[in-house]
């Protein structure tokens, strides 16, 4: 039926509004990753400027003893002899320990060199020769491989003494203490900015949290009046949702207004048509002959057809309007109570099986056309007993809506399964000998169907027929999932 294709895009909308991402998240997301971010590029600088740090303070260890040579150098009256037990630190004394010092003299043909003992007969390579540029004073500092393979860290400079002559002046040492450092300090940092990330994100999870607190109770308000639990957005709203909270309460009573119109000039319509038809029932019912006879019988068939009609126009208005909830058990109580008045003749017993509240998402006046119709058609066909049973339909969990079921059964001959969807049809009856226009069944039908329910037909354990009516429920009802 075309009233099903609506409820089809509603659901495939929803589909695609629950694969977007929430407002909650993205601004969940973007704060985490953009503190990540702006962490991971201050511990980058921070690292980088504390390396510029620590090699600065290491070049100022090594430019202490580049200053004692060069000053046992330049001593007036020195022959340039430079004495190694003059330097404090013992590990220049140790073979290849890591610590070395060289002087080179460069204004002779041929070069003397002499050098901690440390080197071990080993030499320094320049950084001269390695391309680094001199800085204020002359003075060269940069990295090198040493004697033994490590990595070094050098400082050098030329020192003119006049006719002393000119000397190169070279203190090295292994770039290990620097790194070990700088190790340090990173898995501080790494330490440091973790729990700072952490914080952040505490931090900005409070916020959002505190923050689109309006929002949910908006969504809450909105939710409560489409489960029919309220008629308005009730509540103190933040200055910023009010105005928006006001506009939908005043959408909401436009609608409502929309639907009583509607509802009474249904009601117009269908005294304005039915009075007539009546009249002319009644004429030809009076006249004789073929004709009247004629008259008559298309005259029934339009009344029944627009009471059809006018009745599901009703039925498609209350549907598609803001929804109000029904407990169901009190409506099946007494519809049970009335048909079992109705039927005593034939001693026919009609019995509600209700576990657990269960409350219709619509009007009361619909599920009572619903199961009324279906429990009168139960009665029609029942030898000695009908059963309404009601429960909550088994859902997935995170599902959008919850539906229960109400299933009306009776100890009848039943209906064979070719009958079945034939006895939906609009104005089919399957025995002329039982009262009715043929139109119950197929009213239940689509007024389920504009619920977003449906009607099935299935055979009875009790032996008869057993009609399984699906309809919406608010989710205030108890509600199972399956393991």
């Amino acid at each position: 039926m075309t009233t099903r294709a609506p409820e089809g895009r509603s659901a495939a909308a929803a589909g695609t509004l629950r694969g977007n991402i929430s407002i909650a998240k993205r601004l969940f997301l973007s704060a985490t990753i953009l503190s990540f971010t702006i962490l991971l590029i201050a511990g980058v600088v921070l690292s980088h400027f504390y390396q510029r740090a620590a090699e600065a303070n290491f070049d100022e260890r090594l430019s202490v003893y580049l200053h004692a040579l060069v000053a046992d150098i330049a001593t007036p009256g020195e022959t340039g002899e430079t004495n190694p037990e003059e330097l404090s630190d013992p590990q220049f004394a140790l073979a290849l320990s890591g610590w070395y010092w060289q002087i080179t003299r460069l204004d002779s043909d041929k070069q003397q060199i002499r050098s901690s003992r440390s080197l071990f007969a080993a030499r320094l390579p320049r950084l001269a020769d390695a391309g680094v540029p001199a800085g204020l004073g002359g003075a060269r500092r940069g990295y090198a491989i040493g004697p033994d393979g490590r990595r070094l860290r050098i400082v050098e400079r030329v020192i003119d003494t006049g006719d002393n002559g000119i000397y190169l002046v070279q203190v090295a040492a292994t770039t290990g203490e620097i790194e070990a450092a700088i190790e340090r300090f990173d898995a501080y940092l790494v330490v440091t900015f973790g729990l700072l990330a952490i914080a952040l994100i505490a931090s900005s999870a409070a916020q959002l949290r505190y923050g689109l607190a309006p929002l949910r109770q908006l969504q809450e308000g909105v939710a409560a009046i489409r489960r029919g639990e309220a008629e308005s957005i009730e509540g103190a709203l933040s200055p910023d949702l009010a105005p928006l909270a006001g506009e939908l309460n005043l959408l909401i009573g436009a609608n409502r207004a929309v639907v009583e119109r509607a509802r009474t000039q249904v009601g117009n319509l269908a005294h304005a048509l039915k009075t007539p038809l009546s009249v002319i029932i009644n004429e030809a019912a009076l006249q004789t002959g073929p004709s009247a006879g004629k008259v008559q019988e298309q005259a029934a068939i339009m009344r029944d057809q627009v009471s059809y009609y006018l009745h599901r126009a009703v039925a498609a208005v209350r549907a598609g309007a803001v929804a109000s909830a029904t407990d169901v058990g009190p409506v099946a109580q007494s519809l049970a109570a009335a048909f079992e008045k109705i039927y005593a003749e034939r001693a026919i017993s009609f019995a509600v099986d209700m576990p657990q509240p269960v409350r219709f998402l619509g009007e009361r006046q619909d599920l009572e056309e619903m199961i009324g119709n279906l429990a009168d058609n139960a009665g029609k066909w029942a030898m000695s007993a009908v059963r309404i049973a009601i429960a909550p339909e088994f859902t997935q969990s995170g599902a959008e809506r919850s539906f229960f079921r109400v299933a009306i059964e009776d100890d009848g001959p039943g209906l064979a399964p070719e009958l079945r969807e034939a006895a939906l049809k609009r104005g089919r009856r399957l025995d002329e000998t039982k009262p009715g226009s043929g139109l119950g069944l197929s009213i239940v039908a689509d007024l389920a169907s504009l619920y977003g329910g449906d009607l099935t037909l299935e055979v009875s354990p009790m032996g008869g027929l057993r009609a399984v009516l699906r309809l919406p429920s608010t989710s205030n009802a108890p509600r199972q999932t399956r393991p």
